[in-house]
Protein backbone atom coordinates (compact mmCIF):
# COMPACT_ATOMS: atom_id res chain seq x y z
CA UNK A 1 0.00 0.00 0.00
CA UNK A 2 2.86 2.36 0.68
CA UNK A 3 4.25 1.97 -2.82
CA UNK A 4 0.79 2.68 -4.24
CA UNK A 5 0.46 5.68 -1.91
CA UNK A 6 3.85 6.97 -3.07
CA UNK A 7 2.88 6.51 -6.72
CA UNK A 8 -0.43 8.32 -6.23
CA UNK A 9 1.22 11.11 -4.31
CA UNK A 10 3.82 11.57 -7.05
CA UNK A 11 1.26 11.36 -9.83
CA UNK A 12 -1.66 13.29 -8.37
CA UNK A 13 -0.03 15.50 -5.77
CA UNK A 14 -0.98 16.35 -2.23
CA UNK A 15 -4.38 17.91 -3.01
CA UNK A 16 -5.75 14.75 -4.67
CA UNK A 17 -4.30 12.30 -2.15
CA UNK A 18 -6.99 10.35 -0.27
CA UNK A 19 -7.18 7.08 1.60
CA UNK A 20 -10.00 6.10 -0.75
CA UNK A 21 -7.74 6.51 -3.82
CA UNK A 22 -4.97 4.50 -2.13
CA UNK A 23 -7.46 1.75 -1.27
CA UNK A 24 -8.87 1.71 -4.79
CA UNK A 25 -5.43 1.53 -6.43
CA UNK A 26 -4.30 -1.11 -3.89
CA UNK A 27 -7.35 -3.24 -4.68
CA UNK A 28 -8.47 -3.14 -1.07
CA UNK A 29 -10.99 -1.25 1.03
CA UNK A 30 -10.76 2.07 2.82
CA UNK A 31 -11.42 0.29 6.16
CA UNK A 32 -8.36 -1.87 5.44
CA UNK A 33 -6.27 1.29 5.15
CA UNK A 34 -7.71 2.51 8.44
CA UNK A 35 -7.02 -0.87 10.02
CA UNK A 36 -3.34 -0.65 9.09
CA UNK A 37 -2.68 3.07 9.53
CA UNK A 38 -5.49 4.35 11.76
CA UNK A 39 -6.50 7.18 9.46
CA UNK A 40 -5.18 9.37 6.65
CA UNK A 41 -2.81 11.04 9.08
CA UNK A 42 -1.37 7.62 9.98
CA UNK A 43 -0.87 6.83 6.29
CA UNK A 44 0.89 10.17 5.76
CA UNK A 45 2.98 9.51 8.88
CA UNK A 46 4.14 6.20 7.40
CA UNK A 47 4.96 7.96 4.10
CA UNK A 48 7.00 10.44 6.12
CA UNK A 49 8.97 7.58 7.70
CA UNK A 50 9.33 5.79 4.37
CA UNK A 51 10.70 8.98 2.83
CA UNK A 52 13.49 9.11 5.39
CA UNK A 53 14.23 5.41 4.90
CA UNK A 54 14.46 6.02 1.15
CA UNK A 55 16.67 9.08 1.63
CA UNK A 56 18.99 7.11 3.91
CA UNK A 57 19.25 4.35 1.28
CA UNK A 58 20.07 6.98 -1.36
CA UNK A 59 22.76 8.46 0.87
CA UNK A 60 24.01 4.91 1.43
CA UNK A 61 25.21 4.86 -2.18
CA UNK A 62 27.83 7.40 -1.06
CA UNK A 63 31.40 6.23 -1.56
CA UNK A 64 33.95 7.82 0.74
CA UNK A 65 37.22 9.08 -0.69
CA UNK A 66 40.35 10.61 0.81
CA UNK A 67 38.93 14.10 0.18
CA UNK A 68 36.42 15.08 2.90
CA UNK A 69 35.29 18.24 1.07
CA UNK A 70 34.63 16.33 -2.16
CA UNK A 71 32.77 13.74 -0.11
CA UNK A 72 30.57 16.41 1.44
CA UNK A 73 29.84 17.81 -2.02
CA UNK A 74 28.98 14.29 -3.23
CA UNK A 75 26.67 13.84 -0.25
CA UNK A 76 24.85 17.11 -0.99
CA UNK A 77 24.51 15.99 -4.61
CA UNK A 78 22.93 12.71 -3.50
CA UNK A 79 20.53 14.64 -1.26
CA UNK A 80 19.64 16.88 -4.19
CA UNK A 81 19.06 13.84 -6.42
CA UNK A 82 16.69 12.33 -3.88
CA UNK A 83 14.62 15.52 -3.77
CA UNK A 84 14.60 15.82 -7.58
CA UNK A 85 13.49 12.19 -7.96
CA UNK A 86 10.86 12.43 -5.19
CA UNK A 87 9.62 16.04 -5.11
CA UNK A 88 6.19 15.36 -3.63
CA UNK A 89 7.56 12.94 -1.04
CA UNK A 90 10.21 15.51 -0.14
CA UNK A 91 7.39 18.00 0.32
CA UNK A 92 5.72 15.61 2.79
CA UNK A 93 9.01 15.14 4.63
CA UNK A 94 10.17 18.74 4.79
CA UNK A 95 7.19 21.06 4.20
CA UNK A 96 4.41 19.02 5.79
CA UNK A 97 1.62 20.00 3.40
CA UNK A 98 -1.05 17.87 5.09
CA UNK A 99 -2.90 19.83 7.74
CA UNK A 100 -3.88 16.62 9.51
CA UNK A 101 -0.27 15.50 9.97
CA UNK A 102 2.15 17.25 12.26
CA UNK A 103 4.98 14.97 13.39
CA UNK A 104 5.68 14.90 17.10
CA UNK A 105 9.22 15.51 18.37
CA UNK A 106 9.76 11.76 18.68
CA UNK A 107 8.55 11.24 15.11
CA UNK A 108 10.96 13.88 13.90
CA UNK A 109 13.66 11.50 15.08
CA UNK A 110 12.77 9.45 11.98
CA UNK A 111 15.39 11.55 10.25
CA UNK A 112 18.06 10.70 12.83
CA UNK A 113 19.90 8.16 10.67
CA UNK A 114 20.10 10.74 7.88
CA UNK A 115 21.18 13.45 10.33
CA UNK A 116 23.86 11.22 11.91
CA UNK A 117 25.20 10.26 8.47
CA UNK A 118 25.49 13.89 7.35
CA UNK A 119 26.96 15.09 10.64
CA UNK A 120 29.68 12.42 10.40
CA UNK A 121 30.73 13.73 6.97
CA UNK A 122 30.73 17.30 8.22
CA UNK A 123 32.81 16.17 11.21
CA UNK A 124 35.41 14.71 8.80
CA UNK A 125 35.76 18.14 7.17
CA UNK A 126 36.09 19.84 10.55
CA UNK A 127 38.64 17.29 11.75
CA UNK A 128 40.64 17.84 8.53
CA UNK A 129 40.54 21.64 9.15
CA UNK A 130 38.69 22.14 5.87
CA UNK A 131 35.78 23.91 7.54
CA UNK A 132 35.11 25.31 11.01
CA UNK A 133 32.09 25.27 13.22
CA UNK A 134 29.90 22.97 15.20
CA UNK A 135 29.26 19.81 13.20
CA UNK A 136 25.52 19.75 13.96
CA UNK A 137 25.08 23.44 13.15
CA UNK A 138 26.97 23.10 9.87
CA UNK A 139 25.00 19.97 8.91
CA UNK A 140 21.68 21.73 9.57
CA UNK A 141 22.77 24.76 7.54
CA UNK A 142 23.91 22.58 4.62
CA UNK A 143 20.68 20.57 4.62
CA UNK A 144 18.62 23.77 4.75
CA UNK A 145 20.60 25.13 1.81
CA UNK A 146 20.11 21.95 -0.20
CA UNK A 147 16.39 21.81 0.57
CA UNK A 148 15.96 25.48 -0.35
CA UNK A 149 17.89 25.12 -3.58
CA UNK A 150 15.94 21.97 -4.44
CA UNK A 151 12.65 23.81 -3.86
CA UNK A 152 13.82 26.64 -6.10
CA UNK A 153 14.97 24.16 -8.72
CA UNK A 154 11.67 22.26 -8.71
CA UNK A 155 9.73 25.48 -9.27
CA UNK A 156 12.18 26.58 -11.99
CA UNK A 157 13.38 29.61 -10.05
CA UNK A 158 17.05 28.67 -10.44
CA UNK A 159 17.13 28.99 -14.21
CA UNK A 160 15.81 27.52 -17.38
CA UNK A 161 18.81 25.47 -18.49
CA UNK A 162 20.46 22.52 -16.73
CA UNK A 163 23.82 24.29 -17.02
CA UNK A 164 22.51 27.43 -15.28
CA UNK A 165 20.82 25.43 -12.51
CA UNK A 166 23.92 23.27 -11.93
CA UNK A 167 26.15 26.36 -11.91
CA UNK A 168 23.95 28.06 -9.30
CA UNK A 169 23.89 24.92 -7.15
CA UNK A 170 27.69 24.71 -7.26
CA UNK A 171 28.02 28.43 -6.52
CA UNK A 172 25.79 28.23 -3.43
CA UNK A 173 27.24 25.06 -1.94
CA UNK A 174 30.87 26.00 -2.69
CA UNK A 175 30.33 29.52 -1.29
CA UNK A 176 28.91 28.09 1.90
CA UNK A 177 31.83 25.68 2.34
CA UNK A 178 34.29 28.46 1.50
CA UNK A 179 32.63 30.68 4.09
CA UNK A 180 32.98 27.95 6.69
CA UNK A 181 36.69 27.52 5.95
CA UNK A 182 37.72 30.90 7.29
Amino acid sequence: MLSVALELLARDGVAAFTTRSVARQSHTSTPAIYELFGDKSGLVRELFFEGFRMLRRQLGTFSQSDNPRADLLQLMSLYRSFIRQNPVLAEVMFSRPFSDFAPSPSELNASSSVRIFIIARVRRCIDANIIRGNDTDVAHALVALVQGLAAAESTRRLGSSRAAVDRRWALAVEAMLDGLSG
